[in-house]
């Protein structure tokens, strides 16, 4: 998408009355007005007390919400008329709001607030998800080692419960370490920090043109393209991860704005080190990810259902997509009694890197590829959930390392069927 056909002619007045910035806050939103308030009151209140003297702007790239959105975000601004009224202001501070056409919550979101980084020519860019619970030193720790110490990316690590993020944590990272050699645990984040030179050179990324970007899961693409260009990366902790994650989601909504995503990028940013021997640790600041274990009730059974059901109503589509071993052993599984069965590690791997070959392929619609996923790994979570059921946290972090190394041992199996063998 040219940039020509994302900033309006009003927006790119807003812009060069800003003038250039030394950080850059960006906000996507699509109907958020229950929560973006605190957000950006949180943003602006994070400026003024950590960066009293920097030039800063709040971008909010808008989906079209029909609700208060927008004026919420635009109140946060602190012109130089109210300066007295805010005496840690040393900055007129901007905040601007802009609607983006298409789907909302798509690429588009990301790529209007790089296209205003472009322009604006800041030091330091963060994103903040309008309905992040942003503690009053997240924004520091977010923005400082990108400012200050002149890193690249910064992804975030939180305290959450062990059975969050579960999609990420069984598919998505163990891809990245494996494939891409560097452990970042959070690589789809709702907050995260990048440099301006970093915002400028995604803009050439050729995610944004492809029919894919209608889609989200751009911030993954980010991640991947931090990685595979040589950026400076480090990880910082934040804290409690919000509830608010424990609502239920659109599986396949999920898998199109993650999993698709990550496969896309197999094919056109592949691994820049195809072979190296082991994933490369990377900087940690302010402590590790860590798990609470406060019961949690998740229907596992009806897990087990949805995944028996699809494989045997998706056969055909199965088929086309996995090697005749892996939908055997598959349908095997779904004929068992729910507690004899088993999702290995083993299994899971070889299900994951064929269906990114079949993609790579497009047997299929690559939309019906992604979907197909879904009760395969509604299987996989059953697994994992009866295994870890009483796990305190650092078992469970064992488990995911130990899936991390099956990832990395399978590579030239990956190789293998993305070359046409399965």
């Amino acid at each position: 998408m040219a940039e020509e056909t994302i900033l309006t002619d009003d927006f790119l007045r807003e812009l060069m009355n800003v003038g250039e910035v030394d950080i850059l806050i960006g906000v996507p939103t699509y109907n958020s007005a229950a929560t973006v308030g605190a957000v950006v009151q949180a943003i602006r209140a994070g400026l003024l007390k950590y960066f009293p003297r920097q030039r800063a702007a709040i971008i909010n790239a808008d989906g079209g919400s029909s609700d208060a959105t927008q004026e919420l975000v635009r109140a946060a601004s602190i012109s130089d008329a109210q300066h007295a009224a805010h005496p840690q202001a040393l900055r007129t501070l901007h905040s601007i709001s802009t609607r983006y056409d298409g789907h909302p919550h798509s690429a588009k979101a990301l790529y209007t607030i790089l296209a205003a980084a472009d322009l604006l020519r800041p030091l330091a860019c963060a994103v903040i998800s309008a309905d992040s619970n942003l503690g009053p030193d997240w924004l520091p720790r977010l923005v400082q080692p990108v400012y200050h110490d002149n890193l690249d990316l910064i992804t975030p690590l939180y305290r959450r419960h062990k059975f969050d993020g579960l999609l990420v944590r069984n598919l998505v990272y163990p891809t990245i370490c494996a494939l891409y050699s560097k452990c970042v645990r959070e690589p789809y984040p709702s907050e995260i920090a990048f440099s301006g030179r970093l915002a400028s050179h995604l803009l050439n990324f050729p995610f944004w043109s492809s029919e894919d970007s209608g889609f989200g899961g751009s911030e993954l693409l980010l991640t991947i393209a931090a990685i595979n260009d040589g950026f400076q990366l480090a990880q910082v902790f934040l804290g409690n991860k919000d509830a608010l994650d424990h609502a239920p989601t659109d599986l396949v909504h999920a898998l199109r704005d993650s999993v698709g995503p990550l496969f896309w990028a197999l094919e056109h940013s592949p691994p820049a080190r195809p072979n190296p021997a082991e994933c490369t640790p990377v900087l940690t600041i302010g402590g590790n990810a860590e798990f609470t274990e406060e019961p949690r009730r998740i229907n596992r059974k009806r897990l087990f259902q949805l995944f028996a059901s699809g494989v045997v109503e998706l056969e055909p589509i199965l088929r086309s997509i996995l090697s005749p071993a892996t939908l055997g052993e598959l349908q095997r599984g779904a004929a068992q009694a729910e507690d004899e069965f088993c999702y290995s590690d083993e299994l899971w791997v070889r299900t994951i890197y064929e269906f990114a070959a079949s993609y790579h392929k497009s047997v299929i619609s690559r939309d019906h590829i992604i979907q197909a996923l879904a009760p395969l790994y509604r299987g996989k979570i059953h697994t994992f959930l009866r295994e870890n059921r009483d796990a305190p946290g650092e078992q469970v972090e064992r488990h995911l390392e130990a899936l991390c190394a099956v990832f990395q041992r399978f590579k030239p199996y990956l190789a293998e069927v993305w070359n046409g063998r399965k």
